[in-house]
Formats: structure tokens, sequence, C-alpha cells
């Protein structure tokens, strides 16, 4: 992205993608993904792309051959909070006027508050937010850690056991537990039983890696620990701590130790892995102590900016 006028770019907007353009744009964003070092399009831009009945907007930059030069993304279910926009510009065309281009499409295409995420909190990006008047409001860290070195040893409170999620069965408790351990979270908190299903239906859901802390005497779900592989062709697998909860009856008893100890022995020893991730809230100070006392360390971040 870039302060400059926009280029010839052609900037196209469409309700639906054909299956061959979502190709172009999954294309689009392993390239500026690789080469930024951080994915363009999070988790739940990419579900709803593969989703022919989501509601989106899409708008589309090419250059004058036809290329794909150029991706925005506008979430558009519920307009009250806020639009959700993301964007990705192909790097070769960078600072050619693109980002520009595709934000001035998102602004004519939008009715109400914008919340746009930089993934990787891009320079480009931050100059081109402040330029349009976005408002920078919450960060999101991703934390590393090896798995080569000592793990903590998993120490349940007295009374707690855990055990793998069994989809079909635990699902509408989970959804509960995940509720209240989210309350205030403006995306985690509020997963419906078809934001569960779709991801327990991708290609890397594992049964065994997702975690439950159940209250030994009356099976009530207390605590979660979601893992996930991520896998790419050329890339180095790497493990995620995917979602974290525990029940706010459970605080104070060191069971979010406890989970996360146990999903990072589980990484390692029964996946294979040497490196594990996660995100976790820049303003989540509690969260982001205990992380760290893990043994997790910063490596890039996210950005939320608003407007209106």
């Amino acid at each position: 992205m870039s302060s400059t006028e926009p280029t010839a770019d052609r900037v196209t907007r469409a309700d639906r993608l054909a299956p061959v353009e979502v190709a172009e744009v999954l294309a689009l964003a392993r390239i500026a993904g690789d080469a930024d070092g951080a994915d363009p399009l999070d988790e739940h831009v990419l579900l709803r792309l593969r989703d022919p009945e989501a509601p989106a907007v899409h708008l589309t930059a090419h250059a004058a051959d036809g290329t794909l030069t150029g991706y925005a993304h506008l979430d558009t279910t519920d307009p009250a909070a806020g639009i959700g926009v993301e964007l990705v510009v192909h790097p070769t065309y960078r600072r050619q006027g693109t980002g520009r281009a595709l934000t001035r499409g998102v602004l004519a295409a939008a009715a109400g508050p914008l919340r746009a995420w930089a993934h990787g909190d891009h320079p480009s990006a931050a100059a081109l937010a402040v330029d349009l008047g976005f408002t920078r409001a919450r960060v999101l860290w991703q934390l590393r850690r090896p798995l080569t070195g000592a793990l903590a040893e998993p120490r349940l409170p007295d009374g707690v056991e855990l055990r793998a999620f069994r989809p079909g069965e635990d699902d509408d408790a989970w959804l509960a537990l995940n509720a209240r351990a989210f309350g205030q979270h403006p995306e985690q908190g509020r997963w419906t039983p078809a934001d569960l299903r779709v991801r327990l239906t991708e290609p890397w859901f594992d049964p065994a890696g997702f975690l439950l802390a159940v209250e030994s005497a009356t099976g009530r779900l207390l605590g979660f620990h979601w893992t996930k592989v991520h896998e790419r062709p050329g890339s180095a697998r790497i493990g995620e701590v995917y979602v974290l909860g525990v029940d706010p009856s459970a605080h104070g008893g060191g069971l979010g130790k406890a989970l996360t100890s146990a999903g990072l022995a589980y990484l390692r020893d029964r996946r294979g892995l040497d490196r594990v991730m996660l995100y976790v809230d820049e303003s989540n100070t509690s969260a982001v102590a205990l992380y760290e006392r893990l043994g997790f360390a910063r490596w890039s971040a996210h950005v939320n900016y608003h407007l209106g």
C-alpha cells in the first residue's frame, strides 16, 4: 500500500466470487504472506471465501493485463458493530497506489463504521491508515516459543481431569463455556454453532488435540485448550494455541497454566512439532504475563484500525 496516487488498476465490486477468482485471491494471499512473514487474511475471512453463501463484499484490483494486484474483503454481517475489512496487495504492485485505490473502494462500498486489520503491522498500512483518518484501536500479538526445551508439568487442580473433545456430544456445552470464558471478547465470545461446525470439518481438525478440563464428579466443563497444526507446502510445520479458555468460576486455581502446558506437550510429543505460536490481545495483560512465564516471546503485531 502507498500514499501515492492510484495507478490504472481497475477495482471491481462483487457480492460473490467464482471458484477461479477465489483461487486467485488465495494465491495472492500466499504470495503476500510469504513476502511479509504474516498472512494478510485471517482464518475468518478464509473460511468465508470458501463459503459461497457467506454475505460479504469483495473488491478486486486488476492491472491492465488482467493480473490480480489486490483484494479487499468486507464482512457485512454486523454493520452496527462495524464492517470488518481485510486488504492485501501483491508485493510486486505495492507503492503504486493499489492499496489506496482499494481503500477508496472500501469507503465507497461501506455504510457505517469500519474495523480494518493490518496483519503484521506493515508500515505502509500504518501510513495509509493515518492518511485516511483511521485510528489505531487494538493490537493483537503473535507470540512464539520453541518446544525443544523443557515444558512445565501440567498440574491440574484437585477433582479435575482432562479428556478429548467429542464432536456432536460436547458442542453445546463447549459453546456455552466459550461464551462465558470470552464474554468481553469482540469475536471469540460470539461463536455460533455454525462457527464451531465449520471448524470441526476443516482438514486440520483433530479431536485429540482439543483438550477439555472437566470436573471429575459431575463432568462439567471447566476449561479447554484447542490446538491447531499449520502445514503449508514449502513452510515448516508449526503448532498453535488456537483457543484456550477457562470458566470464570474456575479462575485462580492454575487451570489455565495446566491446560497450556498439556496442549504444548501434545503438540510436541504427539504431533512432533518443535515450535508453537498463539495470538493474544495486548490489553489482556494477565494472559500475556502467563504466556511469557511459559516461555513465549513476541513475534509480530496485528493492528485493528477503526473509522467512524
